[in-house]
């Protein structure tokens, strides 16, 4: 019997500690330190209009950057509760169908700041964005920052 991946330990995680995770049917397709890839399907996420509802458009891309943030910690052996202190969302486009949001990070210099910020103060901040895609294309931008307390 093999070992589950890693991507599939992640989302089991996701579902049991944040359960809106599992109630949005979100998936985990990527998760590095330098990449999170997150998707939802249409069916428990829809609106009125038969798009995806904002509410879980928001959620998705706050899901990503916060994942990022947990897989950068994990490896860094960092040890904090992590929290979103404040967030932006601008809706470019309706998302008519499955969706997914994507977090990138490779700003090491601010890694190495926020890495050293917590391990000296206790209490860090580091702000991530994330897009929202649906068939390749953007159709939303997400900006949070997310506050590690030791």
């Amino acid at each position: 019997m093999s070992a589950a991946a890693p991507e599939i330990l992640l989302e089991r995680y996701l579902h049991r500690q944040i359960p809106l995770s599992a109630a949005m049917g979100v998936r985990v397709r990527i998760a590095t330190p330098e990449r999170v890839q997150l998707a939802a399907p249409l069916t428990p996420n829809v609106n009125h209009n038969e798009t995806i509802f904002g509410g879980s458009a928001a959620a998705l891309a706050t899901l990503a950057a916060w994942t990022l943030m947990h897989v950068r910690m994990a490896r860094a052996e960092l040890h904090a509760r992590l929290v979103i202190q404040r967030s932006s969302m601008e809706y470019e486009l309706p998302i008519p169908g499955d969706f997914e949001a994507v977090c990138r990070f490779s700003d090491e210099v601010a890694w190495e700041r926020f890495r050293t910020t917590l391990v000296r103060r206790g209490r860090a901040r580091l702000t991530l964005a994330a897009c929202l895609v649906h068939d390749a294309r953007r159709m939303a931008a997400f900006q949070g920052d997310f506050v590690a307390l030791a």
